[in-house]
């Protein structure tokens, strides 16, 4: 489960931002939105967390902030090669965050424990990397890396309590790699955790995207699968009365790329299982293939998979302007499956964007889940909830935020075109 996640010097992200589930002491919603952790130090998380903003106000870059983290951990000891540089991206507005380290953080709990883990870099190297874990109320540091300019070498401190060949794992850490990945690219059962929750159980979707139906329909080839995708569809309203798989003729454009000769593009005809849906009317029935259905079909069918997977296995779903291509009332009915104590019982959460203010609701979320995110003077963003305003408990939100009472809203000059 996801604790924080904290982020600086990233994009429009000047100062340390932090996005936090744990829950405040209020008991709206505690039976069915909330999650128990295992952990004494954080007792209760939220189930799903939604952030609003103006356009261009660096909602995105949160999320993108995320799935950067997450491609560095993945990629860092396998993919990227000696010399190689990241895509390092810091704010750039004042002169002096341009030669400063981005820093991300990410905090969650496996098994009641709590692992606090996260590192900075700058273009070519990673400048410093820990991990603390909370088994008790003091933190065990299992490593410390910083990277000493003076000497220019990376300083290192361990922890007794991080077990297996530390030493062989330093000395084979790249300057561009992280030392979690590369402890685990060499076997470390200890940190093992620790990368495949990052690696796995974060699941991002960005602005635009949508899952591949490939995950869905893998799992609609199973009879069980089958059943959940099509109870999980109809119970959105989408009257579906059957769903099948067929083969279907598919074509690939592929990049061939032969030493010095120019790029040749080729078409590739393969086959593939393609969904199929029957639907049922007063007159009569047919069959409709993907492509033949609405956008909001394709789109919900696209998404069911990993809803379905992230509600089995607990994971966490982040989504960028979920409400893109889905009717308002298909978006509540995905908060309600989440935030449900009958649908979602292995601590699955939900963080999205969203523009939508009618799900600005008090029954839809407690307080504590909605975050705002607006621009200062500078042009950096800010990130802050809800509850910094106080609201009341049966507060008109929607009203409240439109009249700019929580501020993260465009300001439109009257002038016409």
């Amino acid at each position: 489960m996801l604790v924080e996640f904290r982020v600086s010097n990233f994009r429009s992200i000047r100062e340390e931002l932090r996005l936090s589930l744990v829950a405040n002491t209020d008991n709206e919603h505690s039976e069915t939105h909330l999650i128990c952790s295992g952990s004494k130090s954080t007792p209760s998380l939220l189930k799903s967390a939604v952030i609003y903003g103006a356009n261009a106000s660096g909602k995105s870059n949160i999320i993108n902030a995320l799935a950067f983290m997450k491609g560095v951990v993945a990629e860092s000891a396998t993919q990227i090669k000696e010399g190689q540089k990241f895509h390092f991206q810091p704010f750039k507005l004042d002169g002096i965050s341009s030669s400063k380290p981005s820093e991300f953080e990410v905090t969650f709990i496996i098994d009641g424990i709590r692992y606090q883990y996260g590192f900075s870099l700058l273009s070519e190297r990673i400048t410093s990397e820990w991990l603390l874990v909370y088994k008790t109320s003091k933190p065990q540091i299992w490593f410390d890396r910083r990277y000493n300019s003076k000497i220019k070498e990376d300083e290192y401190t361990f922890s007794t309590f991080l077990v297996g060949e530390k030493k062989l794992w330093q000395k084979s850490t790249r300057s561009n790699a992280l030392f979690l990945s590369k402890a685990v690219d060499l076997n470390s059962s200890a940190l093992r955790p620790v990368f495949l929750w990052i690696v796995q159980q974060l699941n991002i979707i960005g602005a635009g995207e949508q899952p591949m139906i490939e995950f869905s329909t893998v799992l609609a080839q199973q009879p069980e699968g089958n059943k959940k995708l099509l109870d999980f569809l109809n119970a959105a309203d989408f009257s579906i009365s059957e769903l099948s798989l067929e083969m279907r003729k598919t074509r690939e454009l592929s990049l061939k790329i032969e030493g010095e000769k120019p790029p040749v593009h080729q078409v590739l005809d393969s086959e593939a299982l393609m969904p199929v849906f029957l639907h049922k009317g007063a007159e009569g029935a047919a069959k409709f293939e993907i492509h033949d259905e609405s956008t909001g079909t394709q789109r919900m069918f696209a998404f069911a998979g990993p809803i379905l997977d992230v509600l089995q296995n607990g994971s966490v779903l982040i989504v960028d302007e979920l409400d893109g291509s889905l009717h308002t009332k298909i978006v509540r009915f995905l908060l309600n499956v989440i935030n449900s104590s009958i649908s979602n019982t292995n601590g699955a959460q939900l963080i999205f964007t969203t523009h939508d203010t009618s799900i600005m609701d008090v029954k839809l979320f407690r307080r504590d889940q909605i975050w705002f995110v607006e621009k200062d003077q500078s042009h950096a963003t800010h990130l802050y909830p809800l509850t910094d305003f106080r609201p009341r408990k049966n507060e008109a939100l929607e009203k409240g935020y439109l009249v700019g009472r929580y501020g993260a809203i465009p300001f439109i000059n009257d002038v016409m075109f």
